[in-house]
């Protein structure tokens, strides 16, 4: 169950369904819920801070939910403790600053995410790595940068590049239109196009996109 479908709690009903899971959406606002009723298995307009509210929609009953209450703080805390109390095993919740994350997990919440921070540190690389398409942080000076081949690249073997022992950064995936190929053998020679996923240190994966 997904409470809260905003911008960030949509995205997550709308992929969760679309992964094969029976997702109940939940919303006070009723635009909200109209937004993505036809994209989700159930979609109720409800207070989810209210204890037999939840339980009559049967929250006991589900194997994770996510609280993706906004700016509510104090909604999405409820929302939380209220979940735990019903049993729910698995609570991921939003949190909007690091106090919010704090009380989050003091509360019970499995795992705290904080969505907003995750993508100012991904645009906050993407200006020191113009080159490249995206970028993943995976820990501190450590990340993963998704670069797309252009000509400087293309032609050339893995092999030839030699991105391992030049750079020390390690190719995990080739993504070719809608073919994803996982740990791409050195032989593979890269097409225009290619989008393909580096990891490494963050000064490392910087000198690749100035190849």
């Amino acid at each position: 169950m997904v409470l809260g479908v905003g911008r960030f709690g949509s995205a997550v009903a709308i992929e969760l369904e679309r992964l094969g899971h029976e997702v109940l959406a939940i919303d006070r606002s009723e635009r909200a819920i109209e937004a993505v009723a036809d994209y989700v298995t159930h979609a109720v307009t409800a207070d989810v801070t209210d204890l037999e509210v939840l339980r009559t929609l049967g929250a006991q009953d589900f194997d994770a939910a996510v609280v993706a209450i906004g700016a509510d703080e104090r909604s999405s805390i409820m929302a939380t403790v209220l979940l735990k109390k019903l049993g729910v095993r698995f609570v991921l919740a939003k949190a909007q600053n690091q106090l919010h994350g704090d009380i989050l997990t003091m509360v019970g919440a499995d795992r705290v995410v904080y969505p907003e921070r995750e993508t100012g540190i991904r645009v906050a690389h993407s200006l020191t790595m113009p080159l490249a398409k995206d970028y993943f942080d995976v820990g501190p000076g450590y990340g993963l940068a998704k670069v797309v081949v252009d000509q400087r690249m293309a032609g050339k073997t893995l092999a030839e590049l030699d991105l391992r022992e030049r750079f020390g950064v390690t190719p995990l995936f080739l993504r070719r239109g809608d073919r994803v190929i996982m740990n791409p053998h050195r032989e593979e020679r890269l097409q225009v196009g290619d989008e393909l996923t580096i990891a490494g240190r963050d000064e490392q994966l910087q000198q690749v996109l100035l190849l």
